[in-house]
């Protein structure tokens, strides 16, 4: 991680007009996580299904961290999170909200942790950290290339403390995998190949209709274009709508390419080609499900480096017993990580098993930990590597997309000489759910009138 200014925090707070960005009264910071390293942090968790029963089981197990507040648009849900992770553990229940804009507002809340669907992750985080708060942004960082660079950057102005949801990063086992091929366990390290292999049945066809009672539907789009309402836009199947999800891909697969990437010792590259195709059956899936990408660095290490994966949906072999998986090769040998906490070595041409490991970690306890020393650089999962890693998913649905190889320049994190390609490096955002220096869909310019990075305003559109 790119070393960041460490934060100076002023218990004072910047007034926000309600006319000047999302019509909500003045910004006010949080006010109890700094008081002590001993004092509660109060956690509030941004999205209760699915990933977000994990957050707020992953907060829960931590010490005098309390998950003071609830946010969902769809009420449906809380009652059964509140019996299951509140009234049957005795517990106090906390604050339940439908808008996220009444989390950033709360001044009592310290950190804020982002389950939602992938086209609200980076917006959520940035008016998170611009509210005075810690995050915990789940994977991808981004639903594009801009907002994952934005978020970053943001991130690293203001010196909040963000950890991305890769946890992998944060498991023993894996993290001495990547030493021991830094330290040439396996040689000279050419090409990583990342695995997606999960089964996936079709989600059939929904037609349009009303919206659920207790959806606040308008909140769940954000971001995103004006829609109706169909359920295959909705809860989880939403992974598989251009405007709201990344694929597969984008969904698991940014596990496996950070880890590829990381051990690899690259960050974003030339070129990138994808082959792709919806095959077997036909349902409302937009992103194909199945694509083969390679990105190629010719001018890392002394013969370039390669970085391939494959995604597909069904019945598939696995691959020295990795499904979803990374495996890296080198000259003396390759390596396999065949979960989030294992990795196994096979040296020379008879594959003897060389070093390997099983050994988990704490992801939430490292950004916790973070968290109380104040310090951004102790967290596992940067929202730079995070940014990076999630971009790769993103530049290869560009290359499946459109259908083409596409090259890349990885200073301007622009596609060369592509009009078309970089049309989907960022999108244009609904008022008033507008990234910092993004589109508004107002107008279609990019915006003048964005509050920077550290000035504790509301992003909008100018």
């Amino acid at each position: 991680m790119s070393e960041v200014t460490r934060r100076d925090f002023v218990k004072s707070s910047a007034a926000v007009s309600a006319g000047a960005a999302v019509g909500i009264g003045a910004l006010k910071n949080s006010t109890a996580a700094w008081a002590g390293a001993n004092d509660k942090l109060k956690v509030a968790v941004l999205g209760i299904r699915g990933r977000g029963k994990s957050h707020l089981n992953g907060f829960m197990d931590q010490e005098n961290v309390e998950v003071a507040t609830i946010c969902d648009i769809d009420e449906n849900l809380f009652e059964d999170r509140l019996k299951e992770f509140f009234d049957d553990r005795s517990l106090k229940r906390p604050k339940v909200e439908t808008d996220l804009r009444n989390v950033m507002e709360d001044k009592d809340i310290d950190i804020v942790s982002v389950a939602t669907p992938n086209h609200w992750h980076s917006l959520a985080a940035i008016w998170a950290i611009q509210a005075g708060k810690d995050c915990y942004v789940e994977k991808p960082i981004s639903h594009n290339v801009f907002e994952g660079r934005r978020l970053s950057d943001i991130a690293a102005e203001t010196g909040r403390v963000v950890q991305h949801g890769t946890q992998i990063r944060s498991s023993e086992a894996i993290r001495e995998a990547v030493q021991k091929l830094n330290e040439g366990v396996i040689g000279d390290v050419y090409m990583a190949r990342g695995l997606c292999y999960r089964w996936r049945p079709t989600i059939g066809t929904t037609p349009v209709s009303e919206v659920p009672k207790g959806v606040h539907y308008d909140t769940w789009l954000g971001p995103a274009p004006e829609s109706p309402f169909s359920e295959n836009r909705f809860h989880y199947n939403w992974h598989y709508m251009w405007d709201y999800g990344n694929g597969d891909i984008g969904n698991q697969g940014v596990h496996q390419l950070d880890v590829a990437r990381w051990g690899l010792g690259v960050k974003l590259p030339t070129r990138v080609t994808s082959a792709s195709g919806m095959f077997i059956y036909e349902d409302d899936k937009e992103v194909p499900n199945t694509i083969t990408t390679s990105y190629e660095y010719p001018n890392d290490g002394p013969h370039g480096k390669m970085l391939v994966f494959d995604t597909r949906p069904y019945y598939t072999n696995d691959e020295k017993g990795a499904k979803v998986g990374i495996l890296f090769y080198g000259s003396e040998g390759y390596m396999v990580i065949d979960s989030y906490s294992h990795y196994q070595t096979y040296l020379g041409k008879d594959e003897e098993e060389g070093p390997g490991r099983s050994a988990g970690g704490d992801h939430y306890k490292n950004f916790v930990d973070a968290v109380r020393a104040k310090d951004p650089s102790m967290v596992h999962a940067s929202p730079e590597d995070g940014h990076l890693s999630a971009a790769l998913a993103h530049i290869g649905i560009a290359s499946a997309k459109l259908g083409r190889s596409l090259e890349f320049d990885p200073e301007r994190e622009k596609f060369v000489g592509d009009a078309e390609a970089n049309q989907l490096i960022t999108r244009v955002y609904r008022k008033p759910f507008v990234v910092p220096g993004g589109a508004s869909s107002a107008d279609g310019r990019m915006s003048n009138g964005y509050a920077s990075a550290g000035s504790n305003r509301w992003s909008t559109s100018g």
